[in-house]
């Protein structure tokens, strides 16, 4: 092969570890199609290195390769994707006049598009547009992939009226390559990727509709969205409808009023109340943080909530977070409400002469934050803007860092395990490209971490671009029972805010160091968790944690005093108990207590009254039959003391 001919190829390395060599600019159709004409006809789009790839897009490089077909787990994105401009396809034939704004960027699972439409649509207009998509899906016309120049973009969307679009052009940086995909007569602005033809969308499913604004900007122009869902196969369609509809039943939103955890009122917006039954549920996971941090050895701080902006500038969080925060005014001073804690605990740190036998140092800090987060992304406690953080700093020498970082990930693993969070991914966030410090320093925080999580053989992914601004992170991601992936702890390694507060230890040789920051949650925002947990046990929260543990049920009313001194056995023994004492049937009280979720049922008639017991019944449905007070109370204690997840 000649130099020319070597520049004019590329290589590709298949899954099975093979290589295939062709020119540069050869498709991944065409690739395809080299392999065998079975896999062309079921490709749906490829990937390189890492990065997906549209089937009919030039390759300019080399690399790992891959080609995903209908039966590709992968498949969904792309099918998705193309689902969303058979959407816009099928509105704009229902409505010419129609302007279509921007689609979705993640479709992991949904599709949508937003519209320039004078209304809301309507359930009705979901099922005809629903109607013409499964029309347009039945053309099978085929995607085409079309580069285009600024100025034939910007002809091609003033010839059709679509004026968003335009401005949408402005968006696209200078020299990057333009590219609009058409199927039939439909045409769209897009990078891609599709999937070959209409026909390989094999179910589709609109979710809903909702008002959105252009840009993301509310002071902007009002537009209208659709959101929607698709699939290879209606098979793989039901399976997550049904997921859709258990989600639904957990939801946190509508389980905490039901149970009567939290609420949320346009007085405080995107704030919770949590009502007495939340607040136990809220204090019992800050009562199980702190048992860990007298085990592990943190101090508890508590730290002011408004703090002059000047500590902000000078932690860097102005810079990088002030539209994240609120900001007030007193005595002429700009003020900032907190956000976050580390720069509180590096004042803290600064009060006094440190010493190396001092180190580490830990300060915990359950301190309240607020962030200001947009009205449209806030979402129940998953996303609020008062909360609290099971927070920690940890201020140690360069040699502690090691084991300071894995005796945090040992404890944040044994948190999760109790909770039942089996499932659990690790991830090593690298460096942003908006960040503090140097390479150098970064280059050295990321090679202790990596160095940490290899000796301690803990399996990892790495998650590029995705650190703090002032550090690397290892972050926790789990599955919960729908398997759903959550982010809750990290631990960040920074060397930039000591290096900011000018903060320092004296070390064995008499001279002074910088310490070294390790921000750690293992929770992370306490709300947002109990969130999440609340969806994950479908609101049967464990015993240990349960607001209401035992309610006793008299069979009638001739058995109300003996259920009342039934409570206050169970009350003198530690346990949350209540006493229903409505004039109602016993079948009637038993499904309330399950709707509550309420472990342990009671029942007591004459029977019990007579040996001095209950019938034990679980939420469960189980009965467990007559045992004595004490046993019962026994039973329960143990299943506690341990944070069991049993009944």
């Amino acid at each position: 092969m000649t130099v020319s001919e070597e520049r004019e190829s590329i290589v590709l390395t298949l899954p099975d570890g093979s290589e295939r060599e062709v020119r540069r600019g050869t498709t991944p159709l065409e690739v395809a199609e080299g392999i065998g004409p079975r896999l062309a006809r079921a490709a749906v789009g490829a990937e390189l290195d890492g990065r997906t790839v549209d089937l009919r897009q030039p390759l300019a490089t080399g690399g790992a390769f891959k080609l995903f077909t209908t039966k590709s787990p992968e498949a969904g994105g792309f099918v998705r994707h193309s689902a969303e401009h058979v959407l816009a396809d099928a509105v704009k034939r229902l409505w010419p006049e129609v302007e279509i704004d921007a689609g979705r960027q993640d479709h992991s699972e949904k599709f949508q598009y937003d519209f320039r439409f004078p209304r809301s649509f309507t359930p009705e207009d979901l099922e005809a547009i629903e109607a013409k998509m499964r029309e347009i899906l039945a053309e099978d016309a085929e995607f085409e992939r079309v580069e285009v120049s600024r100025e034939e973009a910007a002809e091609l969307f003033r010839g059709m009226g679509e004026n968003l679009k335009i401005e949408r052009l402005g968006d696209i940086p200078e020299g990057e390559t333009i590219t609009v995909f058409r199927h039939g007569p439909f045409a769209d602005l897009c990078r891609g990727p599709h999937v070959q033809r209409t026909s390989q969308i094999g179910a589709i499913k609109l979710l809903e509709s909702s008002g959105s604004y252009f840009r993301g900007d509310e002071a902007g122009e009002k537009l209208q969205r659709i959101y929607g869902t698709a699939f290879a196969s209606k098979k793989e369609l039901e399976h997550y409808l049904e997921m859709l509809e258990e989600a639904r039943a957990r939801d946190h939103r509508r389980l905490g009023p039901e149970l009567d955890l939290f609420s949320f009122n346009e007085m405080a917006p995107a704030s919770p109340f949590f009502h007495p039954r939340g607040a136990e549920v809220y204090n019992g996971l800050v009562a199980y943080v702190r048992e860990l941090y007298r085990e592990t050895g943190y101090d508890e701080v508590i730290t002011p909530q408004i703090l002059d902006v000047d500590l902000w500038h000078k932690s860097g969080h102005y810079d990088n977070y002030r539209d994240n925060m609120f900001f007030v005014e007193a005595d002429e001073r700009q003020m900032a409400v907190k956000p976050m804690n580390c720069p509180t605990h590096c004042l803290i740190f600064g009060t006094r002469l440190r010493s190396y036998r001092d180190l580490p140092i830990r300060y915990a800090d359950f301190g309240r934050l607020h962030r200001y987060e947009r009205s449209g992304v806030t979402s129940g406690l998953t996303r609020v803007r008062t909360f609290a953080q099971d927070d920690a700093h940890i201020f140690c020498t360069d040699e502690q860092v090691e084991a300071e970082v894995l005796s945090v990930v040992s404890t944040i693993r044994r948190l999760y395990d109790t909770f039942g969070f089996e499932d659990l991914v690790i991830e090593l966030s690298t460096r942003p490209e908006k960040r503090l410090g140097s390479d150098e320093l970064w280059d050295r925080a990321e090679a202790a971490l990596e160095s940490a999580l290899a000796k301690a053989g803990i399996d990892h992914e790495v998650n590029e671009g995705d650190g703090a601004f002032y550090g690397p992170k290892i972050d926790f991601q789990v599955r919960d029972a729908l398997g759903r992936s959550w982010q809750l702890g990290t631990v960040q390694l920074d060397y930039q805010l000591p290096e900011r507060f000018d903060l320092s230890y004296v070390g064995s040789d008499g001279d002074e160091h910088r310490p070294v920051m390790i921000h750690r949650a293992m929770l992370g925002s306490i709300e947002r968790f109990f969130g999440i947990l609340v969806e994950h046990t479908a609101g049967a929260l464990p015993l240990w944690l349960a607001p209401v543990q035992a309610v006793v049920l008299p069979v009638s009313e001739k058995f109300l005093d003996y259920g009342a001194s039934v409570r206050s056995q169970l009350k003198a023994a530690g346990l949350r108990a209540e006493l229903d004492d409505r004039n109602e049937k016993l079948g009637y009280k038993i499904r309330e207590a399950q709707l509550a979720k309420v472990p342990y049922m009671l029942v007591v008639g004459g029977r019990e009254e007579e040996t001095g017991g209950a019938s034990l019944r679980l939420r469960t449905g189980e009965d467990l039959g007559g045992m004595t007070i004490a046993a019962i109370v026994e039973r329960a204690e143990g299943l506690i003391g341990n944070r069991s997840l049993e009944l």
